[in-house]
């Protein structure tokens, strides 16, 4: 079907530049070399829509391209180029010549590379594959390891004794069956368990879950999350290290109560009164302890979640790097083990939409902490939390971070940084809005955020946005 000018203008509309959608301007000319990037990106991700001829900036203009003046001999490049068609479609809008590419998604188990460049896009820039995210698109197809048998040939009573299904029931609001048949029917629905020639088989996602001990299971019990505490600031003297017993989601609330337990106390005073105050808040030891259970690769062999608690701060991690871009964990979702997590969802361990970064990154603006640093690292994911810090203490990058995770935090909020939400949000007087505005520039000149441009040049009512927004 042809595409229309209202089609294009509908496109316009949208808030962002999403998956399936790329503007350029490209008024004169389009670079061929960045063309067959950008096709590769796009296809890798899904497929989609790259438009010449309309600027990327809102409310996207259409001001029309003179590029690509032989669409079909350009069609043919491309083609000899990246490996697979790409339509080139020219579009006469009101307002200009536009030129609509039409690409394909890439097979199912296939990644399109140019020159050996695995290509992808990340906010205003293409950047190359990860070695995960490949090795996720190249085992499309195989068997889930979650969803294949741990242990097959069971009877009953062996399902029921091996997984805590008392606390499965509880965790899903549902009474407790009156008969084994019953808990049996509700594990086979939830596809945790098969039937096979009247016996049973338990599915890895089931036991992982729902496990007593996970050291009866052999090929899980590397996957049990790891609590490490040192004595200072450093790895050189380690005061504890324990590894969970038992699955995820009845054993989350438990790991959870241990990590609290062994978090440094600090005191303050408040009304006159002396209070005892973790370093860090159980709301974002919940949320990032899930996160890292959810989202781990499970493909990566021998390591597990680990949180790792020093007298300063606490680290996070699990194996496997972001499959989202780390700039954009507040506003982005897409998650690794889409079962998993649906599964602790419903079991109220997690939220699916990433709302649970939100949330740590809202915790640490409450509690004057400061911004969380998301990092990744080879074949792994880490979140540092760091204990209360003043302001005049945050180094030049702590200040940048929390900056953009506040303009970040404020776009998902429908609402918008100022100078004085981020003066709030490090606690301080009015008397200190040039320090704030110094921060501000850092962080537009680290590319970070960008000024709203609906609101004009004027310094005293400027509004900030994240640098994707």
């Amino acid at each position: 079907m042809a595409t229309t000018p209202v089609q294009i203008d509908l496109w316009r509309q949208s808030p962002t530049e999403h998956q399936k959608l790329e503007f350029k301007e490209a008024k004169v000319q389009f670079d061929n070399r960045k063309l067959y990037e950008y096709c590769v990106a796009l296809a890798n991700e899904g497929g989609g829509y790259l438009l010449l001829g309309i600027s990327d900036k809102p409310p996207r203009p259409v001001v029309g391209t003179q590029a690509f003046n032989n669409p079909v001999g350009m069609a043919e490049k491309l083609f000899q180029a990246v490996g697979f068609r790409v339509e080139i479609e020219e579009v006469a809008h009101p307002d200009g010549r536009i030129l609509v590419f039409h690409i394909p998604s890439r097979p199912r188990g296939t990644a399109y590379h140019l020159d050996g460049k695995y290509l992808m896009r990340s906010g205003e820039t293409l950047v190359p594959m990860s070695e995960d995210q490949l090795r996720k698109i190249f085992a499309e197809g195989e068997p889930d390891w979650l969803e294949e048998h741990s242990k097959t040939g069971w009877d009953a009573q062996q399902v029921v004794e091996s997984l805590d299904t008392q606390r499965f029931f509880e965790l899903l609001s549902l009474p407790y069956p009156t008969d084994r048949i019953g808990v049996i029917d509700r594990l086979k629905h939830e596809r945790l368990i098969d039937e096979i020639n009247s016996r049973y088989a338990l599915r890895r996602l089931g036991a992982l879950l729902l496990a007593k001990r996970l050291e009866d299971f052999p090929d899980l019990s590397r996957k049990a999350p790891r609590v490490v505490v040192y004595s200072g600031t450093s790895k050189l003297e380690t005061r504890l290290d324990q590894i969970g017993t038992k699955g995820y989601a009845v054993g989350f609330q438990g790991l959870v109560r241990f990590i609290m337990g062994q978090l440094p106390q600090n005191e303050v005073i408040e009304d006159a009164i002396r209070k005892g105050v973790k370093l860090v808040p159980e709301v974002v030891i919940r949320e990032l302890v899930a996160n890292a259970l959810i989202h781990q690769d499970l493909g990566v062999t021998g390591v597990s979640a680990m949180v790792e608690i020093y007298s300063n701060r606490v680290e996070i991690s699990n194996p496997g790097e972001p499959i989202v871009p780390i700039e954009r964990f507040i506003d982005g979702y897409q998650s690794r083990n889409e079962r998993l997590a649906d599964l602790m969802r419903r079991m109220g361990i997690c939220e699916e939409k990433s709302s649970g970064i939100d949330r740590v990154v809202q915790a640490a603006e409450i509690y004057q902490l400061p911004a969380p640093d998301f990092r990744a690292g080879h074949r792994r994911t880490i979140v540092t939390i760091f204990g209360p810090m003043d302001f005049n203490d945050m180094d030049r990058d702590d200040r940048i971070r929390a900056c953009y995770q506040h303009a970040a935090l404020k776009w998902v909020m429908s609402e918008r940084m100022t100078n004085q939400s981020l003066r709030e949000r490090f606690h301080l007087p009015e008397k200190k809005s040039a320090a704030i505005s110094q921060v501000i520039a850092a962080t537009i000149e680290a590319g970070l955020i960008k000024a709203d441009e609906k609101v004009g040049s004027s310094k005293k009512f400027a509004r900030y946005l994240p640098f994707w927004a």
